[in-house]
């Protein structure tokens, strides 16, 4: 399209000289009129009669006008303005609306004046005056601009007025439906057109939609959703990490989370009701949260999926566990639920009806630990493993920097994402750095476990085996990703025997294996050779954990 766009000097009227131009165009959900074949032709008919070479194209495509922050073209074009790199002396654009419908005509004006600085002109082609400067000019341009900006403000005005009729009608107003739901597309004559799948759209503007429920196996688990909350008293989290136990996959093929269970449990589709306006973004302005007196709320649009009762309880449960409280309050009822308890876990906080969730005393308190503390309590639990996490993290940043070190000496690159533990090497090459701890039972020998994240790119991982206080490194595992097929590795010091293709003893011996797997760029190769033939890794029996993690 692009190459399309740029006439050829064969095609011109033959002078002896001309002027280099660039032409910008940009095609919103306008009128055809405004399609970019439409706007080239008569840029260049217009740089036909004025002596104008156009040498390159900017276009955005689908774009609309009102913010600059999407239009890539005039971003681009912008920029090569301003750093010199522009071999042209003219912007050819179709009209001022085309240019943009920025609702302050000012930001309209910035971008023209950094082209006229930078010795570019913007000219109007389809326009009735020519962008010379002078006053009848300047007036017609910015009365246009002001046109171009009211546009697009009375046109989100229509169609706001029309969506939120639609919606009363009982039709679904903006994106994918909730889990548990599926969209069908009705006609004009109110027939079925059949259910859409995620992804599609309506193709005219007279069709409709509406929502109906989804497959049985779905609803079943909104129903198990809100049983567990409102009957079982679970907490959202624990119902999400459930679901994500037993390979239970959300709307969009991934791990549940809890806010997208606390999202189900709110949402007024599941008992037939359909709301419209409770955010709006008109104008492509900042999002903002419309008062609950200006929602458009269509009772009983169709069949419901959960009785409204049990809604009812789970939205007078979700109530009371998010009334805002002080901390002096929380600590309080933490103490009466520690003496009707008998004891504390996060398990029991979010189980407790009068207290907020366990993640809110996190919030507040830096940890459950230090809540603990306040009101005189300590946990059986060993929480080693929480208070060890700075050394952890130490230990992960020193072999980081010790390899990148490396590698930038010998003229490569490397990059570290503390957040993921990842180590980027050349670009290409992704390690991700592990800490296996040592726990034992009493009497027994010590096991190490590998813990896989849910991010986990292709590529190697290099584990860190610590001794049995976990204080310092015992030794250092580097083995392809694809390994780790399941949540955890385990192994002992009688099972590492198997893992002996990939155990090395010191630090310079890993850093060694990962450097020239970087350096050369080929694939990681174990020490004994190639990969036919050899014993997998000694994995934990933890069912559904590849299914959570993927």
């Amino acid at each position: 399209m692009t190459n399309a766009l740029v006439l050829h000097k064969t095609q011109l009227p033959r002078f002896h000289d001309t002027f280099r131009a660039a032409q910008y165009v940009r095609m919103s959900t306008d009128h055809q009129r405004y399609s970019i074949a439409n706007q080239a032709a008569t840029i260049a008919a217009y740089a036909a009669s004025r002596n104008l070479s156009i040498v390159r194209t900017y276009a955005d495509e689908a774009q609309s006008g009102l913010k600059i922050e999407n239009r890539a073209a005039l971003i681009e074009l912008i920029d090569d303005v301003q750093s010199g790199h522009a071999d042209f002396s003219h912007v050819l654009v179709y009209d001022v609306s085309r240019w943009g419908r920025f609702q302050d005509t000012d930001e309209s004006a910035h971008y023209e004046f950094i082209c006229k600085k930078a010795g570019v002109k913007v000219a109007y082609c389809a326009e009735l005056f020519d962008n010379d400067g002078s006053l009848m000019s300047s007036i017609m341009k910015n009365l246009k601009r002001v046109m171009a900006a009211e546009y697009s403000r009375e046109l989100s005005a229509k169609v706001y007025a029309g969506a939120c009729r639609l919606s009363s009608l009982g039709f679904r107003q903006g994106g994918q439906p909730g889990y548990g739901l599926r969209r069908e597309l009705i006609d004009e004559g109110g027939r079925s057109k059949g259910i859409m799948e995620r992804g599609q759209r309506k193709n005219l503007q007279s069709d409709r939609i509406l929502l109906r429920p989804g497959p049985l196996n779905e609803l079943a688990i909104v129903r198990r959703i809100f049983h567990e909350f409102v009957h079982e008293r679970q907490s959202e989290e624990r119902i999400a990490r459930q679901l994500n136990r037993d390979g239970v996959a959300n709307l969009h093929g991934r791990p549940w989370t809890n806010w997208m269970v606390h999202y189900l449990l709110e949402n007024e589709n599941y008992i037939g009701n359909l709301l419209y306006n409770r955010r709006s973004n008109k104008l492509r302005q900042c999002p903002k949260h419309n008062p609950p007196d200006s929602w458009i709320r269509s009772c009983g649009a169709f069949e419901p999926i959960v009785d409204p009762d049990l809604f009812a309880k789970a939205q007078k449960r979700m109530q009371t566990r998010y009334v805002s409280v002080s901390n002096e309050e929380m600590l309080k009822r933490l103490r009466i639920r520690l003496k009707k308890s008998g004891r504390l876990s996060k398990g029991i906080i979010d189980a407790a009806e009068e207290l907020p969730c366990a993640s809110l005393y996190q919030l507040r308190f830096g940890s459950l630990r230090n809540a603990y503390r306040l009101i005189g309590y300590k946990s059986a639990r060993d929480c080693n493993y929480v208070d060890s996490r700075g050394e952890r993290s130490k230990i992960i940043d020193d072999v980081a920097s010790d390899i990148a070190t490396r590698v930038e000496a010998l003229g490569g690159q490397a990059a570290f994402n503390k957040k993921r533990a990842l180590l980027i090497l050349n670009g290409t090459l992704n390690v991700s750095l592990r800490v296996a701890r040592a726990w034992k039972a009493q009497g027994e020998a010590p096991i190490w476990t590998i813990y896989r994240r849910a991010f986990l790119p292709e590529g190697l991982i290099l584990a860190i085996r610590l001794d049995e206080h976990n204080k310092s490194s015992l030794g250092y595992f580097v083995f392809p990703t694809l390994e780790m097929h399941e949540l955890r590795i385990r192994f002992s010091d009688v099972s590492s025997a198997r893992l002996h293709r990939y155990r090395l003893d010191t630090a310079d011996e890993a850093c060694s294996v990962i450097i020239k797997a970087a350096m050369t760029n080929h694939a990681f190769q174990a020490k004994t050779g190639p990969a036919k033939g050899r014993r997998r890794l000694v994995r934990s029996k933890t069912k559904s954990a590849h299914a959570r993690h993927q």
